[in-house]
């Protein structure tokens, strides 16, 4: 009798997944930032081997395109401190889907900060002295001590996100680590928040407070300072978000998440522009101080000061990206959103070029009869002055391409394809 034989079913071998490899334009977008590096890294060795007098700085006017992006860098970090405040303070677990991400581009802008200082200082090799030699009664010194401690708690909360996102979490002792940093968050939140908000008004506190400088004088500055970097620091946080979504195929987070953090950053667009506006009426209008109104005449005769106040600052940098942040049909719309964060964050840097320069145009002992005497001072960056800010920026870019990458920066990220999240089976620290 026959025997009937039946086919004996295999089992598909399991191909693994493609690896994806660097796509032209990622390779490209490296190149553009490998070249601004490179000009960074030559104009600062320009500088650190010839000192200060090849920039176009001088003795009236000390102040320029470093310190500029030294308070924009600053500024526009401060989504981290708010955003990790809504997640470990307030209990909004949800919003660590981009406070993540905040938290580097945090640490990055007080990094490039403290690099723009070290280039600024002229004496390099004395950029401890803060820290041995303590200066109480000034406010710079205050403000270097904490930049330096909110910068390390901004390494304390991205190091558990190194370590789960690399192998690094193969090795025991580094994951133990990580878990005792995140179970601390909120230790480090709430030091974090104490510590940026102190910095953040101080630094308009620095001007605020020279009553040698009547343009300058104003009580309000400190809290003007936080206002605009909160609005901003929130706007590059969105604004990164969105446009590493749409080039990386991805949804970084949930829609309700990233339009309540928008929401959020046109409530602090408009504080800043209610303050903003009784801040200039209080000085030039309702009252009559004879060296403000002075300033300002000096300023809109020899500089485009009123142009960059009413547009840059008031207009363009607060008012428009407020209502494109707080309409919701205009908010839904993640075109209106990169719009809308450019503005506050180009707002914020022409406030620092305002605020960084304004007080300078003006010598100390200018007077009307002796103006040939002390003319008004002059400035234009010199070629290793921009030198440095490409590469500062290079930097900034450079590092957050490769976090946004090789980190879980985005835990809830989809594919737009799929819909699946893009971290399906591994969770995030606990």
């Amino acid at each position: 009798m026959a025997t009937v034989t039946h086919p004996v079913e295999v089992a598909p071998i399991p191909v693994p997944p493609k690896q994806k490899g660097f796509s032209p334009l990622f390779l490209g977008w490296m190149v553009f930032l490998v070249v601004m590096l490179a000009v960074g890294l030559y104009s600062g060795l320009q500088v650190l081997i010839n000192g200060l007098g090849v920039s176009n700085l001088s003795d009236e006017l000390p102040w320029g395109l470093w310190i500029t992006v030294d308070l924009s860098s600053i500024g526009l970090g401060a989504g981290a401190f708010t955003l990790s405040a809504a997640v470990y303070l307030l209990g909004l677990r949800r919003y660590e889907a981009i406070a993540r991400a905040a938290v580097l581009v945090g640490l990055l802008g007080y990094s490039s900060a403290m690099i723009a200082l070290f280039i600024d200082i002229g004496r390099f090799d004395r950029f401890y002295h803060p820290i041995i030699y303590w200066n109480v009664h000034s406010v710079l010194w205050e403000i270097t001590m904490c930049v330096i401690l909110y910068s390390t708690v901004l390494v304390t909360e991205l190091v558990p996100i190194i370590v789960e996102s690399t192998p690094l979490k193969k090795f025991k002792v580094l994951n133990w680590l990580a878990h005792v940093l995140h179970r601390i968050m909120p230790v480090a939140a709430t030091l974090g928040m104490g510590l940026s908000l102190l910095h953040q008004s101080s630094l308009g506190a620095t001007y605020g407070i020279l009553t040698a400088r009547p343009f300058w004088y104003s009580p309000s500055a400190p809290v003007l300072f936080i206002l605009s970097a909160i609005a901003a620091g929130v706007s590059l946080t969105i604004l990164v978000t969105i446009l590493s979504g749409k080039l990386m195929r991805r949804e970084q987070v949930p829609n309700d998440i990233l339009e309540n953090v928008a929401k959020f950053a046109g409530i602090m667009c408009l504080a800043y522009l209610y303050l903003k506006l009784w801040s200039w009426a209080a000085t030039n209008y309702y009252s009559y101080v004879p060296e403000q109104q002075l300033g300002v005449e000096i300023l809109a005769q020899n500089t485009p000061y009123n142009f960059t106040f009413w547009f840059g600052e008031v207009l363009f940098g607060a008012l428009v990206p407020a209502m494109f942040f707080l309409w919701g049909r205009l908010r839904r719309n993640r075109y209106a959103l990169i719009i809308a964060a450019l503005m506050v964050i180009a707002g914020l840097v022409i406030n620092r070029w305002n605020m960084t320069l304004s007080g300078f145009v003006i010598p100390l002992d200018w007077s009307p009869g002796v103006s040939q005497v002390f003319p008004i001072n002059q400035y234009q960056p010199a070629l290793v002055e921009w030198g440095v800010a490409i590469g500062i920026v290079g930097y900034a870019w450079t590092a957050f391409t490769l976090g946004v990458r090789f980190l879980r920066l985005y835990p809830d990220a989809r594919d737009l394809k799929s819909g699946e999240k893009v971290f399906p089976s591994e969770e995030h620290v606990h």
